[in-house]
């Protein structure tokens, strides 16, 4: 009978820690969703406000995310830059929620915006972030309301994955303060998601090698990050801002660097609408294929940031390589 007892205090002992309750937490878009979802992994499951499909930029919070952010014991946003409609919400709904603004932690990359059409590509641009993230602070309070607006640090700042790997630690060091009992498990699986990034890293400079040099037209501005890591070259964007169609001035500019640039590939995006790519260049001018910055198409979960910049990764080497 002791022993019975024995074996039903220990089942008991274990059925509270598995179902011991984890913090609430709310996250602004699915890439970064599912970085809290691999750190959070075993304990709970991170309730995501921007539902895939739906342009940042352009958000307006439904009640069932309004009440997330009121319940959410920490939220993990990107910042201001890429979903300034958020402001608010996190302002006015949470009372004693952390809040972490990904743009600000210490360790990562920030780069500026691109000005114009055409991009300007220098051969150090792959040695020079530091340069990079003084310009775009010197440049940040210029930036208005419009993440895209020309000047100030580019949001899209989840398209490097080393940045990636810094916000792995910092959540899961952050989830640790809020939930103790949890910490050990928080700190494991951000180790064994840095460890997935750094061969992802590995992997992908593999992949693109042999198409360096090549150029491509993105549909607009958002992948500087990944240029830069990959070294990769645009020769420019469609679009600055989103969801507004170019002007003739820029359609003008961007005809020209496909009449006098190294072009490969043309990239659309699987939310916008593809008609404005037929617009700039005659069909089966050049290569095209689709990028997918937000994973838009894809399930939302701890494994959605690695699927979508592997693929990312595979459809630029793809499409240039035809």
């Amino acid at each position: 009978m002791k022993h019975l007892f024995v074996a039903m205090t220990a089942l008991i002992g274990v059925a509270t820690v598995a179902t011991a309750e984890a913090p609430s937490v709310a996250v602004d878009i699915a890439p970064t969703h599912a970085l809290v979802a691999t750190v959070m992994q075993g304990a709970g499951t991170p309730n995501l406000l921007v539902q895939p499909g739906v342009s940042p930029h352009g958000y307006s919070m439904r009640p069932s995310e309004a009440r997330a952010l009121q319940d959410a014991d920490v939220v993990f946003w990107i910042g201001h830059a890429l979903t300034p409609s958020l402001e608010k919400p996190i302002e006015t709904l949470t009372s004693d929620a952390k809040i972490i603004e990904l743009m600000d932690l210490s360790g990562v990359t920030k780069l500026p915006f691109r000005e114009g059409a055409a991009f300007e590509h220098h051969e150090d641009d792959h040695d020079d972030h530091d340069d990079h993230e003084k310009d775009a602070e010197h440049h940040e309070e210029d930036a208005h309301d419009d993440h895209d607006h020309e000047g100030g640090i580019d949001p899209h700042i989840w398209l490097d994955p080393a940045n990636a790997s810094v916000w792995l630690f910092e959540i899961a060091e952050t989830l640790a303060e809020i939930d103790p009992e949890n910490a050990a498990l928080y700190r494991e699986n951000a180790e064994r998601g840095r460890e997935r990034i750094a061969t992802m890293i590995d992997d992908i400079n593999h992949l693109v090698a042999p198409v360096r040099g090549r150029g491509f037209v993105v549909f607009h501005d958002a992948y500087h990050y990944f240029e830069e890591r990959f070294e990769l070259q645009a020769r420019g964007a469609i679009l600055v801002s989103d969801g507004a169609a170019p002007s003739a001035a820029r359609l003008k500019e961007i005809r020209a660097v496909f009449e006098e640039k190294d072009v490969t590939c043309v990239f659309s995006e699987p939310q916008f609408n593809a008609k404005i790519v037929d617009a700039v260049v005659a069909q089966g001018a050049v290569n095209s294929a689709t990028l997918d910055p937000l994973g838009a198409t894809l399930e939302v979960g701890p494994d959605l940031y690695e699927t979508l910049i592997r693929n990312l990764a595979s459809n630029i080497a793809t499409c240039l390589k035809e």
